[in-house]
């Protein structure tokens, strides 16, 4: 079939196998562009692996370390009418290339949150590796059922307290208009802290713990991200603020628990991104817009692939993590800078539709968007057919 992107408010409902192939080649580009990241990681395990920051990670510890890798994630396969979810293409062409490389992948999809998933990927992990010296945490979904009790949390992007209303981007026709957010009521905060906070995290550690599969020195890392004043009162000061407090609280309980294996658990700060999760945050794809051509203009620009090789790189595999007051990574160094977050703090207050044009990169966002989707990258003929129910090479039965 001839495959077009069909976008629905935030959301692109086609995914296209060769641009997602694509996409990926040039991930695994530029990581090998840099050389290989010394003292490295050699047996990973990516929760949360087909898209996104998890998907680079993954990239970036197999073509920057030779690491084998095992990625877990919920997508769904393509049919003869119907294309797979991005991440199902993603995970298919990153492990034709791995075995290209002659690299190990394997891949599980399903529901991480279950036990059932933990229970059969820590099997493949005792069979096929032994232990793990690296744990990457990358889920990000709108709802979680505890294995627990069998409840169902959904998560909300909602401030705290009051009314939130700020400039907002609608990113189908590039107005910049104004957005309220009504605030969190009932138990909207200790929904959303169960599902998008730690502990999941803590669950998955528990259990690899138990099984004894992870290496001594082990580390694991799960991201967050901060943002400038603008954005808190719907992310850092707001419900999904309360989940990532969460994960801090996690992170500090998982460093006790790992001491005696001499291994760290960290959290992660990331540069704001185009990605699926933040796609749906109001007010977030305007200040985007702002950070990219401000951030492209003096250089600094990073995708999620050039952030995650600088994590692995530079922070958690030369010696040197460069941890902030709080304990964290910081790898939104770049983003926060005090010049920068004054240039577009500027520009914030001045952003409007007439001029969001010269202020923003709204084709940048738009690009980088229909990217993750396979779309609008070069060297892909989008006018061939594609066959949408390719499968992933490790899932075939």
């Amino acid at each position: 079939m001839i495959i077009a992107p069909k976008i629905r408010g935030f959301i692109c409902t086609t995914a296209h196998p060769e641009g997602c192939a694509k996409h990926v080649a040039e991930q695994i580009a530029v990581v090998k562009s840099r050389g290989l990241i010394e003292n490295g990681p050699k047996k990973v395990l990516v929760i949360g692996s087909s898209t996104g920051y998890g998907l680079s990670s993954r990239i970036a510890a197999a073509f920057g370390a030779n690491a084998a890798t095992i990625g877990v994630f919920f997508e769904r396969p393509g049919e003869a009418d119907r294309t797979a979810t991005a991440g199902w293409y993603n995970t298919r062409a990153f492990e034709l290339e791995a075995a290209a490389a002659g690299l190990y992948a394997r891949s599980f999809n399903g529901d991480a949150f279950s036990y059932a998933v933990k229970a059969e990927v820590i099997a493949a992990v005792k069979a096929d590796f032994g232990q793990v010296d690296l744990v990457i945490y990358s889920l990000a979904s709108p709802r979680r059922t505890d294995p627990k009790t069998g409840e169902v949390y959904k998560s909300v992007l909602k401030p705290i307290g009051e009314t939130y209303t700020n400039k907002n981007l609608n990113t189908t026709t590039g107005v910049v208009n104004e957005v309220s957010i009504e605030p969190a009521e009932g138990d909207d905060i200790e929904q959303t802290v169960a599902v998008m906070g730690g502990q999941d995290w803590e669950l998955w550690t528990d259990a690899l713990l138990e099984a004894g599969v992870l290496a001594d020195g082990v580390q694991t890392v799960a991201y967050s991200y901060i943002g400038p004043e603008v954005t808190w009162p719907v992310y850092k000061n707001g419900t999904i603020g309360r989940a990532k407090e969460d994960l801090e609280r996690v992170q500090r309980a998982l460093d006790a628990k790992l001491a005696p294996l001499h291994g760290k658990a960290w959290v992660s700060v990331n540069k704001a991104l185009v990605t699926q999760a933040s796609s749906a945050i109001p007010v977030v794809p305007l200040y985007i817009s702002l950070l990219y051509k401000a951030m492209k203009a003096e250089g600094t620009h990073e995708d999620c692939i050039e952030q995650m090789d600088r994590l692995l790189r530079d922070r958690l595999y030369n010696g040197n993590p460069q941890p902030d007051e709080a304990g964290r990574i910081r790898i939104d160094d770049w983003e926060m800078a005090p010049a920068l977050q004054a240039l577009l703090d500027e520009r914030w207050k001045l952003v409007n539709t007439e001029n969001f044009a010269e202020l923003g990169d709204f084709e940048g966002y738009q690009s980088s968007f229909l990217r993750l989707f396979g779309f609008g990258l070069s060297g892909v003929d989008y006018s061939a057919d594609s066959d949408p129910s390719v499968g992933i090479p490790s899932l075939a039965s």
